[in-house]
């Protein structure tokens, strides 16, 4: 029932609402670096029978190397002849605490190979789950060029004893006198209507108001959310033996493919794609695959040892603000300074007086979806860049992408352009600084989440991420594939043992030499 909804935004969508911004070619060549494959033109209405249905659909384990061949069918078990849909897989078992995010292929006609390497010895299961058939995907994008005001954003005016709440967003119909609070350093846009009794210098907060999306959309998306198109296969080492001349042999037990693993033998090579995941989960921890090995920091001692002398930088959204407060609940005397700031916003600020340790958070500027925030309080990300001297003994670490999912791409990636601007002007001027970007992820899915910051969204922020900051002396947590690897329900804010394993692969980067 609820899929129909989505399909109905089709007929029922607003005229559009459009950003008026000549694409640079740098612009233009990112934007199709992340292009996504084109679903044939729908008709209208459309049938959610000729959709892609999950529970149709299947995939079959191929022999020698570990690669599984997903066929998507629609609610007719019909085979779909078109590619487009939002396929994810990982290989794990929950045992061994062990985990890796399978590379996904497009192969743009219903069907795809999910690639793994082979990186532990044992037994392993694999899990493909479709999050959005390629029908929603189509209606997701239309929806955000169509309303990308859809979360609608509130600003308190106040003079006096008289005070007015107008609307604000990037974008606004200009039905009424506006307040231009563009940044005049980024060129970030930003405005708000013009209060009927205030002048725009009278600008107290910023709150995000309510979910504004046509009340049709979303039966389609809804009943494909996180619906599962998987099934359990276990593997029983022995059917890949590797020889110490690199050789292999291929074994088979009971119809059943099973992989036995010699170390410092080269891992299996795919013919389709070479799979490219960051890292992988063993007994819980994570490692790293090329790139800064990663320790484990397990005690306060060796957190506080390698953070010593240091000052930690990080702004962004509340998934940064999650590595704040988890460093002040795991070191006893590196205590919070009270800027009375309210809990959600920030800016925080923690000091270790005794090993000369400063680490701070602030937010980045709207888009910004919390409650209340002091208007004086939003600063673009790449201003803060700019005024940090920089130096070995400076950390910056960056995450932003959780609060742009309702905009165009296009809105993202000019932020992000704006930052990586300011990050060479910080490694110009400082190149030993070091620079940490935290990525995005996956998260848990309702329909009005998905509405505006869907899975989707989040993929083609974090593939925007990697472009833009490619070939850039930047570090990155690879927060998309720690969360997909593990067998933790996906959160936008994962759970302690997930952050514990982002801190690591941090503090990795600031002590590479250190084992903790």
């Amino acid at each position: 029932l609820l899929s129909l909804l989505l399909l109905l935004l089709l007929t029922f969508v607003s005229k559009p609402l459009t950003i008026h911004h000549q694409l640079l070619p740098e612009e233009r060549r990112l934007l199709d670096s992340i292009a996504w494959p084109e679903t044939p033109r729908l008709p209208v209405p459309i049938s959610l029978k000729t959709t892609s249905d999950p529970a149709h659909s299947t995939f079959t384990i191929l022999p020698v190397r570990l690669e599984a061949l997903i066929q998507i069918r629609d609610f007719q078990g019909r085979p779909k002849h078109f590619g487009g849909d939002l396929v994810i897989a990982r290989l794990h078992d929950r045992t061994l605490g062990a985990g890796v995010a399978g590379r996904v292929v497009d192969h743009l006609n219903g069907s795809y190979t999910a690639v793994f390497p082979l990186l532990w010895e044992g037994r392993a299961q694999v899990e493909v789950t479709l999050v959005h058939p390629s029908e929603a995907i189509s209606v997701l994008h239309r929806l955000t060029m169509e309303q990308p005001n859809r979360l609608s954003y509130f600003s308190l005016f106040r003079s006096g004893s008289v005070s007015e709440t107008v609307a604000c967003n990037e974008c606004l119909p200009p039905t009424q006198p506006l307040c231009n609070y563009t940044d005049l350093h980024t060129g970030e846009p930003w405005f708000c209507y013009k209060p009927k009794n205030l002048s725009c210098d009278t600008r107290i907060t910023h709150f995000r108001g309510t979910h504004k999306a046509d009340t049709h959309s979303g039966f389609l998306l809804a009943s494909n959310l996180t619906f599962p198109l998987w099934q359990t296969i276990h593997f029983f080492c022995k059917l890949i033996y590797f020889r110490p001349s690199g050789t292999t042999q291929t074994i088979s037990t009971s119809q059943m493919f099973v992989f036995i693993f010699l170390s410092g033998q080269p891992e299996v090579k795919s013919s389709t794609v070479k799979p490219e995941p960051a890292g992988y989960y063993y007994q819980g921890a994570w490692r790293a695959l090329g790139g800064a090995t990663v320790h484990q920091f397990n005690n306060p001692s060796a957190i506080s040892q390698c953070l010593t002398d240091k000052v930690v930088h990080m702004y962004g959204d509340s998934t940064i603000r999650q590595w704040f407060e988890y460093l002040n609940s795991v070191l006893p005397d590196l205590k919070e300074f009270n800027l009375h700031s309210a809990k959600r916003t920030g800016p925080f600020m923690s000091v270790d007086m005794a090993r000369n340790i400063l680490v701070k958070y602030r937010p980045h500027a709207p888009p910004l979806s919390w409650t209340v925030i002091p208007a004086n309080e939003l600063h673009y990300v790449a201003n803060e860049l700019d005024g940090i001297v920089g130096g070995s003994r400076t950390v910056v670490v960056l995450s932003v992408w959780a609060h742009f999912g309702s905009y165009p791409i296009e809105v993202y990636l000019r932020r992000l352009l704006s930052i990586r601007r300011a990050v060479l002007r910080l490694l110009d001027r400082a190149p030993d600084t070091l620079v940490v970007i935290r990525t995005a992820n996956l998260r848990a899915l309702t329909l009005g989440i998905a509405l505006t910051n869907s899975d989707w969204y989040t993929l083609q922020q974090d593939r925007a991420l990697r472009a833009v900051f490619k070939g850039l002396n930047v570090h990155l947590v690879d927060a998309w594939d720690m969360v997909l690897a593990h067998h933790l329900p996906h959160e936008i804010h994962p759970r302690p043992p997930i952050i514990k394993n982002m801190i690591d692969v941090l503090l990795s980067y600031i002590c590479p030499q250190e084992k903790a």
